[in-house]
């Protein structure tokens, strides 16, 4: 698989994706067979964002490949306010033989791609959650026998996780359905992408404000209604939200057998805890996916 780094869902192709969710599950089930897999490498880990999932998915999944992991944390402050974006990709590329990045920015990851001399990985940013879309689709693929039959919701605030997860349907091929409230809904620009990605693979996507216009699924997925580090009036945002929240009532409607969430999850906001913490929930097979979905980007980015 022909791949330089791991930016953005819109730069993978169909054939990458399940090349890369195929992989995650063999590491998952033979995970002796990659134990050397990054022996003598080293990844360079930075974090501008706090973070529980991520980090420790990275760094302990880094180990089980015998590679070292290096957490560069907040204490070195934003990116490129110490110094540029572009001396610090140059410098770690002395060192490191890749970099994951959880940024405010995507910018910020494009020119770490642009100026380093090594793979990176997005870990997160404001546009795009590539590791988490991906892990999800590993997390499907594991509940439905036929991946390209599945049909999956979003319901909630559009935002980086429903932007990777549409656009990662689009390209394979699986129908996506965006429930937002009226002003939440997705970026132009991602939603135009993702059309264009699900009229080649032949993907259903649909973008409502409606809750009843939900319709038959297998999936429904949801994230907090506020994003990290969002100053917004906590009372406003759950009067517009709370006839979006996803419970057993909604579940049922749909006829959907799994709940999905990133996390960290606002309980009884975006989710009841009943659903949550339900057979229903698969939020933690998600969790431990990424470990798996990462494991099978640094294998395919780093690997000899």
């Amino acid at each position: 698989m022909n791949l330089q780094h791991f930016l953005a869902d819109d730069q993978l192709n169909k054939q990458q994706i399940l090349d890369l969710i195929a992989l995650a599950r063999d590491i998952k089930q033979h995970p002796k067979n990659y134990q050397n897999a990054l022996a003598g490498k080293s990844v360079a880990m930075i974090f501008e964002k706090p973070s529980l999932r991520t980090h420790v998915s990275f760094d302990i999944g880094i180990n089980k490949l015998g590679g070292h992991a290096l957490y560069l944390g907040q204490q070195n402050g934003k990116l490129g306010e110490r110094e540029r974006v572009s001396d610090y990709a140059k410098n770690l590329s002395c060192f490191a033989d890749g970099i994951v990045a959880r940024v405010f920015d995507n910018s910020s990851i494009e020119q770490l791609a642009h100026h380093g001399s090594v793979p990176v990985i997005n870990a997160l940013c404001d546009l795009y959650h590539p590791c988490q879309a991906l892990a999800d689709f590993v997390t499907l693929a594991e509940n439905f026998p036929d991946l390209s039959a599945v049909k999956l919701a979003y319901v909630g605030d559009a935002n980086n996780v429903s932007n990777s997860l549409m656009l990662m349907a689009a390209i394979i091929g699986v129908d996506f359905t965006l429930v937002c409230p009226a002003g939440h809904g997705p970026d132009m620009q991602m939603y135009e992408k993702a059309i264009k990605f699900s009229e080649t693979s032949g993907a259903k996507l649909v973008f409502t404000t409606d809750m009843k216009a939900l319709g038959k699924q297998d999936a429904i997925y949801t994230d907090t209604w506020i994003s990290m580090g969002d100053n917004t009036n906590i009372t406003d945002i759950l009067a517009t939200f709370k006839p979006y929240q996803v419970n057993h009532d909604v579940m049922a409607k749909s006829g959907a057998s799994i709940v999905m969430h990133c996390q960290p999850a606002h309980l009884e906001e975006e989710i009841t805890t009943e659903l949550f913490d339900s057979e229903m929930s698969v939020v933690f097979q998600s969790a431990e996916n990424r470990m798996w979905a990462q494991n099978a980007v640094l294998v395919t980015l780093l690997a000899d």
